[in-house]
């Protein structure tokens, strides 16, 4: 069970916002990944690397004594380590080596309006006019931030930027489809079981590729940042954001997202130029605040059915 005392609620507030800051950090750390190593290549490494750390994880905490999940369960861990996890980072790689950090973020930060209309699909919330406004207003707000691109006909950038909201609704639904499961089982099994099915896929579906990366010119500096991606953010922080859910709650944990962009933002201009024209802040502060309205509306819990 969460624990509720007001010294645990403070410290997962501030592993969730240590989490986020690290998210939008890494955003031109992983750009300049994915252009030396393409996306393939980096999602290869990432995946390849990953049991490692997760079967130490594992043998650490269990033994050679893993738990067992029944097999509905293991049917969700599936779906839920190839849709949330496999799809998700391959479609955010993509969308991110051919789009913008900044773009990226400010994308993947409208997470929370797919999170309620995945719950709206499963029955659990019903939508008040407040929140569909938010979700009208936050399309809009995404239009206008992706019209520079679509105007000047770069369908590369632009199409990189549809990609990430495909990526963003699977980090909903990751987000969604964990918590029962962690609630059974725990943040860290939930974890390392979806990244273990996701594995095996993923490398073979980037080996071609990864095979023809020039691995031999990937700069001491690239390779350090590689580690800190594999380790700190595909794993540490994935780890960190299943606890803080579990701790917090979805709904109270997901508006941390809307920290990302200032961060990925700034940390862009400072480290790579990039610019920001007046179409582009203004779609990202409309696309934002309609998220933060669909967000802060309560929705209309669905009630339970009377017992005949």
């Amino acid at each position: 069970m969460p624990d509720t005392t007001p010294s645990a609620t403070r410290h997962a507030l501030l592993v969730g916002l240590l989490v986020v800051l690290f998210w939008g950090l890494n955003f031109p750390i992983q750009k300049a990944l994915l252009t030396a190593m393409q996306p393939e290549g980096f999602l290869f490494l990432r995946f390849a690397a990953m049991p490692l750390l997760v079967v130490g994880l594992l043998l650490q905490r269990y033994g050679l004594k893993w738990p067992r999940v029944s097999r509905a369960d293991l049917w969700a861990l599936t779906r839920l380590g190839l849709l949330g996890q496999g799809l998700h980072l391959a479609l955010s790689s993509y969308g991110t080596h051919w789009s913008t950090p900044f773009s990226s973020s400010v994308l993947l930060a409208c997470g929370p309006v797919f999170t309620l209309l995945i719950l709206r699909f499963y029955g659990l919330e019903r939508l008040r006019r407040p929140q569909l406004m938010g979700m009208g207003l936050a399309a809009l707000g995404a239009l206008l931030f992706m019209s520079d691109k679509l105007l000047a006909a770069n369908w590369r950038a632009g199409g990189g930027d549809l990609v990430l909201l495909a990526a963003a609704a699977l980090f909903s639904y990751y987000t969604v489809a964990a918590k029962p499961l962690i609630a059974r089982h725990g943040a860290v099994l939930v974890m390392c079981y979806a990244s273990l099915i996701t594995t095996l896929p993923v490398v073979l579906y980037c080996w071609p590729v990864a095979r023809t990366v020039n691995w031999a010119a990937v700069t001491p500096l690239l390779w350090l940042g590689a580690a800190w991606g594999i380790v700190g953010i595909g794993f540490v922080s994935w780890l960190a954001w299943g606890w803080v859910n579990a701790q917090r709650g979805v709904a109270r944990t997901a508006p941390l997202i809307y920290l990302m962009p200032p961060i990925a933002g700034l940390a862009a201009w400072f480290s790579t130029g990039e610019s920001f024209t007046v179409p582009k802040l203004l779609g990202a502060a409309v696309a934002l605040g309609g998220v933060a309205l669909a967000q802060f509306t309560n929705a209309t819990p669905v009630p339970e059915p009377e017992p005949q």
